[in-house]
Protein backbone atom coordinates (compact mmCIF):
# COMPACT_ATOMS: atom_id res chain seq x y z
CA UNK A 1 0.00 0.00 0.00
CA UNK A 2 2.62 2.40 0.95
CA UNK A 3 4.20 1.86 -3.04
CA UNK A 4 0.80 2.55 -4.32
CA UNK A 5 0.87 6.01 -1.98
CA UNK A 6 4.53 6.86 -3.03
CA UNK A 7 3.92 5.90 -6.52
CA UNK A 8 0.49 8.77 -6.76
CA UNK A 9 2.28 11.00 -5.00
CA UNK A 10 5.18 12.12 -7.80
CA UNK A 11 5.00 15.59 -9.13
CA UNK A 12 6.62 15.90 -12.01
CA UNK A 13 8.23 19.58 -12.08
CA UNK A 14 6.06 20.90 -15.26
CA UNK A 15 4.23 24.03 -14.95
CA UNK A 16 1.40 25.41 -16.91
CA UNK A 17 4.11 27.40 -19.27
CA UNK A 18 5.93 24.32 -19.45
CA UNK A 19 2.64 22.93 -20.47
CA UNK A 20 2.26 25.56 -23.06
CA UNK A 21 5.30 25.42 -24.70
CA UNK A 22 4.76 21.70 -25.25
CA UNK A 23 1.44 22.20 -26.70
CA UNK A 24 3.03 25.14 -28.91
CA UNK A 25 6.23 22.69 -29.41
CA UNK A 26 3.41 19.55 -30.73
CA UNK A 27 1.53 21.91 -32.72
CA UNK A 28 4.05 23.13 -34.72
CA UNK A 29 5.43 19.49 -35.51
CA UNK A 30 2.28 18.58 -37.08
CA UNK A 31 2.15 21.83 -38.62
CA UNK A 32 5.70 21.03 -40.49
CA UNK A 33 4.69 17.64 -41.02
CA UNK A 34 1.05 18.61 -42.87
CA UNK A 35 3.20 20.81 -44.78
CA UNK A 36 4.64 17.80 -46.32
CA UNK A 37 0.88 16.36 -46.90
CA UNK A 38 -0.88 16.85 -50.53
CA UNK A 39 -4.75 15.22 -50.73
CA UNK A 40 -3.28 13.09 -53.40
CA UNK A 41 -1.37 11.23 -49.93
CA UNK A 42 -4.95 10.33 -48.89
CA UNK A 43 -5.97 9.61 -52.76
CA UNK A 44 -2.89 7.07 -52.13
CA UNK A 45 -4.23 5.45 -49.45
CA UNK A 46 -7.84 4.76 -50.06
CA UNK A 47 -6.11 3.54 -53.83
CA UNK A 48 -4.50 1.34 -51.22
CA UNK A 49 -7.27 0.25 -48.91
CA UNK A 50 -5.38 -3.06 -47.38
CA UNK A 51 -2.54 -1.28 -46.59
CA UNK A 52 -4.68 1.86 -44.60
CA UNK A 53 -6.68 -0.98 -42.84
CA UNK A 54 -3.84 -2.52 -42.03
CA UNK A 55 -2.24 0.52 -40.20
CA UNK A 56 -5.25 1.90 -38.68
CA UNK A 57 -6.17 -1.78 -37.48
CA UNK A 58 -2.69 -2.17 -35.84
CA UNK A 59 -2.74 1.48 -34.39
CA UNK A 60 -6.25 2.17 -32.98
CA UNK A 61 -7.51 -1.46 -32.50
CA UNK A 62 -4.86 -3.83 -31.91
CA UNK A 63 -2.24 -1.98 -29.61
CA UNK A 64 -5.45 -0.51 -27.40
CA UNK A 65 -6.38 -4.43 -27.38
CA UNK A 66 -3.08 -5.62 -26.68
CA UNK A 67 -2.32 -3.25 -24.21
CA UNK A 68 -5.92 -4.06 -21.88
CA UNK A 69 -5.28 -7.42 -21.81
CA UNK A 70 -1.61 -6.99 -20.83
CA UNK A 71 -2.88 -5.15 -17.78
CA UNK A 72 -5.03 -7.34 -16.88
CA UNK A 73 -2.37 -10.40 -16.98
CA UNK A 74 0.22 -7.61 -15.54
CA UNK A 75 -1.94 -5.96 -12.85
CA UNK A 76 0.01 -2.86 -12.44
CA UNK A 77 -0.53 -0.25 -10.10
CA UNK A 78 -4.09 1.56 -11.80
CA UNK A 79 -2.11 4.38 -12.77
CA UNK A 80 0.24 3.14 -14.35
CA UNK A 81 -2.14 0.85 -16.58
CA UNK A 82 -4.29 3.91 -17.26
CA UNK A 83 -0.95 5.47 -18.12
CA UNK A 84 -0.40 2.80 -20.61
CA UNK A 85 -3.93 2.89 -22.12
CA UNK A 86 -3.55 6.77 -22.73
CA UNK A 87 0.05 5.90 -24.61
CA UNK A 88 -2.22 3.72 -26.78
CA UNK A 89 -4.98 5.99 -27.72
CA UNK A 90 -2.35 8.17 -28.79
CA UNK A 91 -1.56 8.30 -32.15
CA UNK A 92 1.77 7.63 -33.97
CA UNK A 93 4.56 10.39 -32.60
CA UNK A 94 5.82 12.57 -35.35
CA UNK A 95 9.12 11.52 -35.27
CA UNK A 96 7.86 8.13 -36.73
CA UNK A 97 8.77 9.83 -40.17
CA UNK A 98 11.97 10.42 -39.49
CA UNK A 99 12.55 6.98 -38.47
CA UNK A 100 11.04 5.17 -41.25
CA UNK A 101 12.66 7.07 -43.72
CA UNK A 102 15.59 6.27 -41.73
CA UNK A 103 14.98 2.33 -41.58
CA UNK A 104 14.30 2.39 -45.54
CA UNK A 105 10.94 1.70 -45.04
CA UNK A 106 7.91 4.03 -46.83
CA UNK A 107 8.17 7.09 -45.75
CA UNK A 108 5.65 8.16 -48.25
CA UNK A 109 3.08 6.10 -46.71
CA UNK A 110 4.65 6.94 -43.08
CA UNK A 111 3.72 10.47 -43.66
CA UNK A 112 -0.22 9.27 -45.09
CA UNK A 113 -0.64 7.18 -42.32
CA UNK A 114 0.57 9.73 -40.01
CA UNK A 115 -1.86 12.20 -41.77
CA UNK A 116 -4.66 10.02 -41.26
CA UNK A 117 -3.97 8.84 -38.21
CA UNK A 118 -4.20 12.32 -36.95
CA UNK A 119 -7.08 13.38 -38.27
CA UNK A 120 -9.06 10.01 -36.90
CA UNK A 121 -7.08 10.34 -33.39
CA UNK A 122 -9.90 13.10 -32.87
CA UNK A 123 -11.92 11.03 -32.25
CA UNK A 124 -10.53 7.33 -31.74
CA UNK A 125 -8.32 8.84 -28.81
CA UNK A 126 -10.74 9.54 -26.39
CA UNK A 127 -12.80 6.79 -27.55
CA UNK A 128 -10.12 4.19 -26.31
CA UNK A 129 -9.21 6.00 -23.29
CA UNK A 130 -12.28 5.83 -22.16
CA UNK A 131 -13.61 2.62 -23.69
CA UNK A 132 -10.41 0.43 -22.62
CA UNK A 133 -10.11 2.56 -19.60
CA UNK A 134 -13.75 1.90 -18.17
CA UNK A 135 -13.42 -1.37 -18.94
CA UNK A 136 -10.91 -2.27 -15.91
CA UNK A 137 -12.49 -2.03 -12.59
CA UNK A 138 -9.14 -0.21 -11.40
CA UNK A 139 -8.67 2.46 -13.96
CA UNK A 140 -12.19 2.71 -14.55
CA UNK A 141 -12.33 4.10 -10.43
CA UNK A 142 -9.91 6.50 -11.73
CA UNK A 143 -12.05 8.16 -14.63
CA UNK A 144 -14.71 8.34 -12.15
CA UNK A 145 -12.39 10.27 -9.72
CA UNK A 146 -11.14 12.65 -12.49
CA UNK A 147 -14.59 12.75 -14.20
CA UNK A 148 -12.91 12.68 -18.23
CA UNK A 149 -14.57 15.39 -20.19
CA UNK A 150 -15.05 13.85 -23.22
CA UNK A 151 -15.47 16.84 -25.41
CA UNK A 152 -12.69 18.45 -24.02
CA UNK A 153 -10.86 15.79 -24.64
CA UNK A 154 -11.43 16.14 -28.25
CA UNK A 155 -10.43 19.88 -28.43
CA UNK A 156 -7.36 19.97 -27.27
CA UNK A 157 -6.60 16.86 -29.58
CA UNK A 158 -8.25 19.25 -32.81
CA UNK A 159 -6.66 22.34 -31.45
CA UNK A 160 -3.25 21.01 -31.13
CA UNK A 161 -3.27 18.53 -33.93
CA UNK A 162 -6.26 18.61 -36.07
CA UNK A 163 -5.72 22.74 -36.86
CA UNK A 164 -2.01 22.68 -38.04
CA UNK A 165 -2.88 19.65 -39.99
CA UNK A 166 -5.39 21.88 -42.21
CA UNK A 167 -3.45 24.37 -41.98
CA UNK A 168 -0.39 23.18 -43.07
CA UNK A 169 -2.36 21.37 -45.95
CA UNK A 170 -3.77 24.39 -46.82
CA UNK A 171 -0.50 26.05 -47.37
CA UNK A 172 0.52 23.15 -49.01
CA UNK A 173 -2.10 22.73 -51.75
CA UNK A 174 -2.11 26.20 -52.49
CA UNK A 175 1.62 28.03 -52.18
CA UNK A 176 3.40 24.65 -52.62
CA UNK A 177 6.99 26.36 -52.76
CA UNK A 178 5.85 28.58 -49.77
CA UNK A 179 5.70 25.14 -48.29
CA UNK A 180 8.73 23.09 -49.46
CA UNK A 181 10.70 26.13 -47.75
CA UNK A 182 9.40 26.45 -44.98
CA UNK A 183 9.70 22.94 -44.13
CA UNK A 184 12.91 22.50 -44.83
CA UNK A 185 13.57 24.89 -41.70
CA UNK A 186 10.60 23.70 -39.83
CA UNK A 187 10.86 20.25 -39.48
CA UNK A 188 14.40 19.64 -38.16
CA UNK A 189 14.40 22.86 -36.03
CA UNK A 190 11.16 21.63 -34.42
CA UNK A 191 12.44 18.47 -33.90
CA UNK A 192 15.39 19.74 -31.86
CA UNK A 193 12.90 21.81 -29.74
CA UNK A 194 11.17 18.94 -29.01
CA UNK A 195 13.54 16.84 -27.83
CA UNK A 196 15.27 19.58 -25.89
CA UNK A 197 11.95 20.40 -23.92
CA UNK A 198 11.90 16.46 -23.46
CA UNK A 199 15.06 16.18 -21.78
CA UNK A 200 15.23 19.59 -20.19
CA UNK A 201 12.16 18.43 -18.33
CA UNK A 202 14.00 15.33 -17.52
CA UNK A 203 16.77 17.41 -16.14
CA UNK A 204 14.51 19.14 -14.06
CA UNK A 205 12.75 16.02 -12.53
CA UNK A 206 16.15 14.09 -12.56
CA UNK A 207 15.56 12.62 -8.90
CA UNK A 208 12.35 11.71 -9.68
CA UNK A 209 13.18 9.81 -12.07
CA UNK A 210 16.14 8.15 -10.57
CA UNK A 211 13.68 7.45 -7.51
CA UNK A 212 10.71 6.12 -9.16
CA UNK A 213 11.86 4.99 -12.67
CA UNK A 214 11.83 1.55 -11.35
CA UNK A 215 7.94 1.97 -11.35
CA UNK A 216 7.78 1.95 -15.30
CA UNK A 217 11.31 1.26 -16.54
CA UNK A 218 9.76 -2.39 -17.86
CA UNK A 219 6.28 -1.41 -18.32
CA UNK A 220 7.20 1.31 -21.12
CA UNK A 221 10.15 -1.36 -22.66
CA UNK A 222 8.17 -3.94 -23.00
CA UNK A 223 4.54 -2.36 -24.09
CA UNK A 224 7.09 -0.68 -26.69
CA UNK A 225 8.75 -3.66 -28.00
CA UNK A 226 5.71 -5.41 -28.04
CA UNK A 227 3.64 -2.50 -30.07
CA UNK A 228 6.94 -2.85 -32.60
CA UNK A 229 6.12 -6.44 -32.44
CA UNK A 230 2.11 -5.95 -33.06
CA UNK A 231 2.92 -3.55 -36.05
CA UNK A 232 5.41 -5.70 -37.71
CA UNK A 233 3.55 -9.36 -37.65
CA UNK A 234 0.36 -7.55 -38.28
CA UNK A 235 1.69 -6.50 -42.04
CA UNK A 236 3.64 -9.66 -42.13
CA UNK A 237 0.14 -11.39 -41.75
CA UNK A 238 -2.05 -9.27 -44.20
CA UNK A 239 1.27 -9.79 -46.89
CA UNK A 240 2.75 -6.01 -47.01
CA UNK A 241 6.12 -5.77 -48.60
CA UNK A 242 9.22 -4.88 -46.78
CA UNK A 243 8.88 -1.49 -46.63
CA UNK A 244 5.72 -1.21 -46.09
CA UNK A 245 6.01 -3.42 -43.21
CA UNK A 246 8.62 -1.52 -41.59
CA UNK A 247 6.67 1.35 -41.52
CA UNK A 248 3.38 0.17 -40.37
CA UNK A 249 5.64 -1.20 -37.42
CA UNK A 250 7.46 1.99 -36.31
CA UNK A 251 3.97 3.71 -36.77
CA UNK A 252 2.17 1.87 -34.23
CA UNK A 253 5.50 1.24 -31.70
CA UNK A 254 6.20 4.95 -32.08
CA UNK A 255 3.68 6.65 -29.99
CA UNK A 256 3.02 10.21 -29.21
CA UNK A 257 4.39 10.76 -25.65
CA UNK A 258 4.09 14.42 -25.63
CA UNK A 259 0.38 14.28 -26.41
CA UNK A 260 0.31 11.77 -23.37
CA UNK A 261 1.97 14.19 -21.19
CA UNK A 262 -0.55 17.23 -21.73
CA UNK A 263 -3.52 14.84 -21.19
CA UNK A 264 -2.30 13.69 -17.76
CA UNK A 265 -1.80 17.14 -16.93
CA UNK A 266 -4.57 18.44 -18.53
CA UNK A 267 -7.32 15.83 -17.24
CA UNK A 268 -5.31 13.62 -14.21
CA UNK A 269 -3.34 16.63 -12.52
CA UNK A 270 -0.58 14.95 -13.00
CA UNK A 271 -1.31 11.71 -12.06
CA UNK A 272 1.98 10.72 -10.68
CA UNK A 273 2.25 7.26 -11.85
CA UNK A 274 0.26 8.18 -15.47
CA UNK A 275 2.88 11.20 -15.90
CA UNK A 276 5.70 9.09 -15.05
CA UNK A 277 4.97 6.57 -17.71
CA UNK A 278 4.69 9.10 -19.91
CA UNK A 279 7.57 11.18 -19.60
CA UNK A 280 9.83 8.33 -19.51
CA UNK A 281 7.64 6.98 -23.11
CA UNK A 282 8.46 10.21 -24.49
CA UNK A 283 12.42 9.76 -23.36
CA UNK A 284 12.29 5.76 -24.30
CA UNK A 285 11.24 5.77 -27.91
CA UNK A 286 13.31 8.42 -29.13
CA UNK A 287 16.11 6.05 -28.35
CA UNK A 288 14.24 2.84 -29.34
CA UNK A 289 13.28 3.82 -32.80
CA UNK A 290 16.89 5.55 -33.89
CA UNK A 291 18.00 1.69 -32.59
CA UNK A 292 15.58 -0.06 -34.59
CA UNK A 293 15.76 2.42 -37.64
CA UNK A 294 19.53 2.06 -37.12
CA UNK A 295 19.19 -1.58 -37.65
CA UNK A 296 16.58 -1.58 -40.40
CA UNK A 297 18.29 1.01 -42.20
CA UNK A 298 21.49 -1.74 -42.50
CA UNK A 299 19.34 -4.70 -42.91
CA UNK A 300 16.96 -6.21 -45.28
CA UNK A 301 14.56 -7.99 -43.86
Amino acid sequence: MQQEINIDDIKINFDSSGLWVLNIAIAIIMFGVALGITLDDFRRLFKNPKTLFVGVLSQFILLPAFTFFSVIIIEPHPSLALGMMMIAACPGGNVSNFFSKMAGGNAALSVSLTAFATLICIFMTPFNLQFWGSLYEPTHEILKTVKLNWVDLLKLVSLILGIPLFFGMLIKQYHSEMAEKIEKLLKPLSMLVFIALIFIAFSQNLDVFLNHIHHVIYLVIFHNIFAFIIGFYTAKTFGLNAQDTKTISIETGIQNGGLGLLLVFGFFDGLGGMALLAAFWGIWDVFSGMALAAFWGRKKI
